[in-house]
């Protein structure tokens, strides 16, 4: 009779082989991408990582990402890591927030820190053991392997003069950040970047965020709607991971699983670099194209931040893992305030 462990290697095997998981070197796994490979900056890991992974895998170790729609939709790539029909995805954890309002704060935070801070409560101050807590849960071990600067805060086809002209206009928005804009009469929908310009083309949306200038300007929404806003107070700095079914990651060889990490420890970097060196270009072209720079007014920045206070508040009273996160956030930017109030020039 086999022992134990034979049968738990068994179990483990068949269901790596459910999800196109080769057993033998070389292990291959299969990537739903939420993001086209084409895309500047978030599209560039889909190409990048897998080279990185199979040259310090010696070629044992294959990701093989897949255009957002070849696997699965582009905006359920995560589900489809938790309940097991695909063995990795490349996305952030806002996509997974339909389980839990928390898993936003793994992504981006309205109002929010910059890149060194958010890497620093992620990794010293208990955001990422609180992540991994939260997505194993859901049969998913998450993997930091992407971050990026403050986005742009939105186009729209009129300049927003006041609050009151942002009622009534349908808005693709991300995350936590379009329940504020709810508070003022926007309505929201998260559609996976492929959508975007279509539905701003047909009308189907009044007005989009979807992310920097470099990652926006391809998609084409410069053609339809000419007011450009900034600074993204939604997304002051922005996470993404890469997303493996656990039984999947706890199959893996540990050498594999250190190559993953460092090579997304390599892919992050190289994304920090990319989406500050990219920007001014892609903002010059589009003003030749036309499009209007504009600053969102203090007063208006003002009320989006207060509602973000609100809904806080309110998040936390209903979502006991939302106040336990938030308070940990919460408390190390406290803390990193004293820091801060000495580390700038301003």
């Amino acid at each position: 009779m086999p022992s134990p462990a034979a049968i738990l290697g068994i179990v483990i095997g068949v269901m790596l082989g459910s999800l196109g998981v080769s057993l033998a070197d070389p292990f291959t796994l299969d990537v739903a991408s939420t993001f086209p490979g084409q895309m500047p900056v978030l599209g560039d890991v889909s190409r990048g990582l897998p080279i990185k992974v199979e040259r310090a895998s010696g070629g044992d170790l294959i990701l093989k990402f897949h255009e957002p729609g070849k696997l699965v939709p582009g905006a359920d790539t995560v589900n489809a890591v938790s309940r097991g029909e695909v063995a990795a995805a490349w996305a952030g954890a806002g996509w997974f927030a339909d389980k839990d309002s928390a898993f936003n704060m793994f992504s981006s935070v309205p109002f929010g820190p910059g890149m060194g801070e958010y890497l620093a409560w992620m990794y010293r101050g208990g955001g990422l053991e609180a992540a991994r807590e939260m997505f194993a849960k859901y049969n998913v071990h998450n993997i930091p392997c992407g971050l990026i600067p403050p986005e742009a805060s939105g186009w729209f086809r009129k300049e927003i003069r006041s609050l009151d002209d942002l009622k009534g206009l349908r808005m693709r928005f991300f995350g936590l950040g379009a329940k504020i804009m709810q508070r003022f009469g926007v309505e929201t929908q998260q559609l996976p970047p492929g959508e975007i310009f279509e539905a701003l083309k047909s009308g189907t949306l009044d007005a989009a965020e979807f992310s920097l200038p470099a990652m926006d300007q391809p998609l084409g929404f410069y053609k339809v709607a000419k007011y450009y806003y900034f600074p993204g107070w939604h997304q002051q700095a922005t996470l993404f991971d890469l997303y493996i079914n656990k039984a999947v990651w706890d199959g893996l060889p540990d050498r594999h699983k250190a190559i993953v990490e460092i090579a997304c420890g390599d892919a992050m970097r190289e994304m920090i670099a990319d989406g500050e060196a990219a920007q001014w270009k892609a903002i010059k072209e589009m003003q030749a194209e036309g499009v209007m720079l504009k600053r969102w007014p203090a007063e208006i920045l003002v009320a989006f931040d207060d509602a973000w206070k609100d809904i806080v508040a309110e998040e936390s009273a209903k979502n006991p893992n939302f106040d336990r996160i938030y308070a940990s956030y919460a408390e190390f930017r406290s803390n990193y305030a004293i820091w801060r109030s000495f580390n700038t020039l301003q």
